[in-house]
């Protein structure tokens, strides 16, 4: 059964199961944009001042940057867009935040009163750039700047999965090279990651990113993590038992610097892991130690954690000459005891703060 939609596109809500899917509208449109959903039975957005605050940041990293990538320009007219560069952090932020509110506060009633019982409403903001506006305006001041943006809203119906059921993990495979202006999360990146679908094996429910097969650096929409144990250490053994040997382990993930999106979940799980005197190292955990990984998980804004049941990497690096998974040959890691004591921890606490950190919906 077709998902029921909801779009809210040119200030205007728009109601259909014959809306296409979110990935549709964001192969249409170049910008920035960010997903989340509501928790506790449709009632409230989980971490969506971060969410604002990251979509703010993407929209001022593009237009920068990057402005093909938040833009329908040509070279010629990118001049126009000077005038972002003078707006600050906070200016984006308050721009933005104003934009999205004002647009989810004429989608979310239909969006409410649509939603099935049994699901969550998955919540796609993409704020797109229109040189056709900003070239119309008179004045080309910073105060002027938020006329240049359209703002679309997607709902779905969106069903959570069980944490921690058997069969429910992500089943991984290392397929392709890390992406450009990996800081901002942009839709044109919907476009680019199709080439590696050919590489995806039947089974596998999620692609990771790598430059040299080695070092992991995120999934194709997932931040991702390991817990590694440190075998440096006799004493270590005796207690890997109990929660109190947690600083024998150390959760791993590939720092901004090398190339990945700087997730919701992905800064939460650090949040976390601080405040519950966890290790956490931001460096791309690497293959090559793989023996020492003893729990691995993914994290994006509708799944929010997953664990990872196996990783298949290629046994050489050349995977731009393979026309098909079938063409690879592969080498597995499994972890097959289900989520870990780590990843369990982590997990619950975030959970816990989904609750705290909600924006609470009205009906």
């Amino acid at each position: 059964m077709t998902s029921h939609r909801i779009l809210f596109s040119n200030g205007v809500v728009s109601s259909s199961s014959d809306i296409p899917p979110v990935s549709a509208l964001l192969q249409d449109h170049p910008g920035a944009y960010t997903t989340t959903r509501t928790h506790n039975n449709g009632s409230c957005l989980i971490f969506w001042e971060r969410h604002l605050r990251r979509l703010a940041n993407s929209a001022r990293i593009l237009c920068n940057s990057s402005p093909h990538l938040m833009f329908k320009s040509t070279q010629e007219r990118a001049s126009l867009l000077k005038p972002t560069l003078s707006l600050s952090p906070s200016m984006w932020e308050l721009m933005i935040k104003s934009l999205v509110n004002d647009s989810m506060n004429e989608v979310l009633p239909t969006a409410l009163k649509e939603r099935r019982d049994g699901e969550e409403l998955a919540v796609t903001v993409l704020v797109s750039g229109d040189i056709g506006k900003l070239s119309g305006i008179v004045d080309v001041g910073s105060e002027n700047i938020w006329r240049s943006f359209n703002v679309y809203v997607h709902f779905s119906g969106y069903v959570p999965s069980v944490f921690g059921v058997r069969g429910n993990g992500a089943r991984l495979a290392v397929v392709g090279r890390g992406r450009n202006v990996a800081e901002a999360k942009y839709s044109d990146w919907v476009r680019l990651r199709k080439p590696l679908e050919k590489l995806r094996p039947p089974s596998v429910t999620e692609l990771l990113l790598s430059n040299d097969g080695d070092q992991l650096l995120e999934g194709s929409i997932t931040n991702f993590f390991v817990v590694c144990h440190k075998d440096n250490s006799e004493a270590e053994e005796k207690c890997m038992q109990t929660y109190k040997s947690s600083h024998t382990f150390e959760v791993q993930t590939a720092p901004v610097r090398d190339g990945v999106l700087p997730g919701i979940i992905r800064q939460l799980v650090i949040e976390v892991c601080l405040s519950k005197e966890i290790q956490v190292r931001e460096v791309a955990p690497s293959w090559s130690q793989h023996e020492l990984w003893e729990e691995a998980f993914i994290t994006n804004s509708l799944r929010v954690l997953q664990h990872v049941e196996s990783i298949q990497v290629p046994r050489t690096w050349e995977l731009q000459e393979s026309e098909s998974w079938k063409d690879i040959a592969w080498k597995a890691k499994l972890f097959e005891e289900g989520p870990g004591m780590i990843t369990k921890i982590i997990q619950k606490e975030i959970m816990e703060r989904a609750g705290l950190e909600s924006y609470t919906l009205n009906s």
